[in-house]
């Protein structure tokens, strides 16, 4: 009997074709049409297909990710081997991110997609799922947490970013590189990422609206003060270089900080938060002082992502600060 594998479709470029000659691609590919469609895979394992969304991934949101960790550990619970998870590559890295916080089983999920749609020459939707479904049947790939198969590379969703906005090579990881990749059907695993940094959200989760906003020359902090006028629950600031912001933005953001979570991080998103370095008005130094939270290594789009979770899960200041203190270590403690 062949091991079972859950593949759950949420929409995507890998689900795309063209509804007329001469017209864009949209949406109309279901999870079993995406299966059916590479059939080598009845070869190596039972596929289950679900259709579990049918969106742009810009549309995909928070609560759509909780709902599917919940049908994943429900999967899980009646004994597949792995989950395939195949989107939209445009917040592909963002899915497998909070997923990677919210199921903590050890067989492993996989996030997977394209950035060729059907219709082109040489699409890439039906070797990355085919991939991603040997990495899910793959026993050396339990315990690591989620990951994303694409161009025949394996990277953790820690660490992964979308670097591109057309090549099929547009993922690369940061601050570890791929963790490995598939040769001759087959997955190799050279590094294990230590930690897994779980999640857990309260039943119902609470209200979470975390604004990320850019800093830059001659800016100031009028939007800073925005987000906290409209009722935003956390505010994540992409500073300049190791973290540094223009001296007119910090009065706002020590506002802020005063009332919801700020968390710097580095608009650059490669590389870590300083936290003592520069001694100047908009430094490091001067937005600790302020009740600011480093984001060390992870960036802006994953800090807000943690944040948000956070919030949704019920974390109070002192909970947020020792959680993105766990996330400067990037191998785990």
């Amino acid at each position: 009997m062949l091991p079972r594998v859950s593949v759950f479709s949420l929409g995507g470029t890998i689900a795309m074709g063209a509804a007329a000659p001469g017209k864009g691609v949209s949406l109309s590919h279901t999870a079993e049409m995406l299966v059916a469609a590479i059939p080598a895979l009845a070869d190596i394992a039972e596929i289950e297909a679900h259709s579990f969304r049918q969106l742009a991934s810009p549309d995909i949101t928070l609560d759509d990710l909780a709902a599917l960790a919940r049908e994943i550990n429900q999967r899980l619970g009646d004994g597949v081997r792995g989950i395939v998870v195949t989107q939209g590559t445009d917040t592909l890295e963002e899915s497998a991110f909070v997923i990677d916080r919210l199921v903590q089983h050890d067989a492993p999920v996989v996030f997977t997609g394209a950035m060729r749609n059907p219709t082109m020459a040489g699409p890439d939707g039906p070797a990355n799922l085919y991939h991603a479904v040997l990495v899910a049947l793959d026993q050396q790939t339990r315990g690591i947490g989620t990951l994303v198969v694409m161009n025949d590379e394996i990277h953790a969703a820690r660490y992964v970013q979308k670097m591109h906005t057309t090549s099929p090579a547009a993922f690369h990881s940061s601050p570890a590189g791929a963790i490995g990749w598939i040769i001759e059907k087959q997955a190799r695993i050279v590094t294990r990422p230590a930690g897994r940094h779980p999640v857990a959200l309260s039943a119902p989760p609470r209200a979470a609206r975390v604004a990320r906003l850019t800093a830059g020359l001659d800016e100031d902090g009028t939007l800073v003060d925005l987000a906290v006028q409209a009722g935003y629950h956390g505010i994540v600031i992409e500073a300049t270089g190791g973290g540094h912001v223009p001296a007119a933005m910090v009065p706002a953001l020590g506002r802020a900080a005063k009332n919801i979570p700020v968390v710097y991080a580095s608009r650059t998103r490669h590389g870590e938060t300083m936290q003592a370095t520069y001694e100047f008005h908009g430094a490091e130094t001067d937005l600790l002082a302020r009740g600011l939270i480093p984001g060390g290594w992870l960036g802006g789009i994953k800090s807000r992502l943690l944040l948000a979770l956070l919030l949704r899960a019920g974390a109070q200041d002192e909970d947020i600060r020792q959680a993105f203190e766990s996330w400067q270590f990037p191998f785990g403690r």
